[in-house]
């Protein structure tokens, strides 16, 4: 038994200051977002775009819309809805607006292995054989890195007597006006060969420029991969990193979508975290001995 020396006649327990502000902060953001409002967005945005917003990344949501309310004055978050909804170039900015934008120069180095090891050698000597050009599309482009990186590569690996195309497109306006002008500070060169720096790019205030001659072998152009591309008999597709954001339904419309743009005998890279094993997909798995990718084998 135990005895305590004073007539206690209520207990304070200490409560964690932070669950306090993050119960607050919750409460805050769900009156900003409320469910009815934040089911009326995801309906859209899954309608407009393919891209899946749940309970778990509702945040970047929230956040991405504070940040375009705060441009426009007057607006709340329903007046802003029928904005959206009624017109198509606010549409884009604000699709633009909630989507994620990481890339780099040569990111994934072993998904560029197997392109130039595998994928390349076997294009030119068992597939295509007669030379010509080969047509690669980088679906989800940004910034211009991925399509960049695939030109400097290709420059470098075909033999003379082959050319090659690069359609570079992503639903991003914002991204698409930085991947046309190709000019990129200091930062962002990471992992560029400084052969590749001296060969491709131009020294100019605060960063690097690509030269000319490599821009002109890439077609940037907006495009939304919930709609049908309008494009055929591509050799390469990449496709890194974007369907992780679609639901099954939406990731399997995109597949069919790619393989129809696709030519006879081509190949697909994804992001090394995606997958379409149990995906409804006539794409082939194929392993090589750098990276993991698809094939349209037939």
């Amino acid at each position: 038994m135990v005895f305590f020396p004073y007539n206690i006649k209520f207990i304070i327990i200490p409560i964690d200051i932070m669950t306090i502000v993050t119960y607050y902060i919750h409460m805050a953001d769900t009156a900003f977002l409320n469910d009815a409002n934040f089911e009326l967005y995801r309906a859209l945005i899954y309608a407009e775009s393919g891209i899946t917003f749940t309970p778990t990344n509702r945040s970047i949501l929230e956040s991405r819309l504070k940040e375009r309310l705060r441009e426009k004055t007057g607006m709340d978050i329903i007046s802003y809805f029928e904005a959206i909804k009624k017109d198509k170039e606010e549409l884009k900015g604000f699709l633009d607006s909630i989507t994620t934008n990481l890339t780099r120069f040569f990111r994934n180095q072993a998904q560029f292995d197997a392109l130039e090891k595998h994928v390349i050698p076997d294009l030119i000597n068992n597939i295509r054989k007669t030379p010509g050009t080969i047509r690669i599309w980088s679906a989800g482009c940004s910034t211009g890195e991925e399509p960049y990186t695939l030109a400097m590569l290709l420059s470098e690996i075909l033999p003379k007597t082959w050319n090659y195309d690069i359609l570079a497109s992503d639903i991003s306006l914002k991204c698409l006006m930085t991947a046309k002008e190709g000019f990129y500070p200091e930062s962002r060169i990471v992992g560029i060969p400084d052969n590749y720096l001296a060969k491709y790019f131009d020294k100019v205030d605060g960063g690097y420029k690509i030269k000319a001659d490599l821009q002109s072998k890439i077609k940037f152009d907006y495009h939304n991969l919930k709609n049908e591309s309008g494009q055929r008999n591509f050799d390469v597709v990449f496709c890194r990193n974007v369907i992780i954001y679609f639901d099954e339904i939406a990731q399997t419309e995109v597949m069919k979508r790619f393989w129809d743009a696709m030519a006879s005998k081509s190949f697909l890279f994804i992001g090394h975290s995606e997958s379409l094993f149990g995906m409804d997909t006539k794409f082939e798995f194929l392993k090589t001995e750098w990276a993991t990718l698809y094939c349209k084998n037939i």
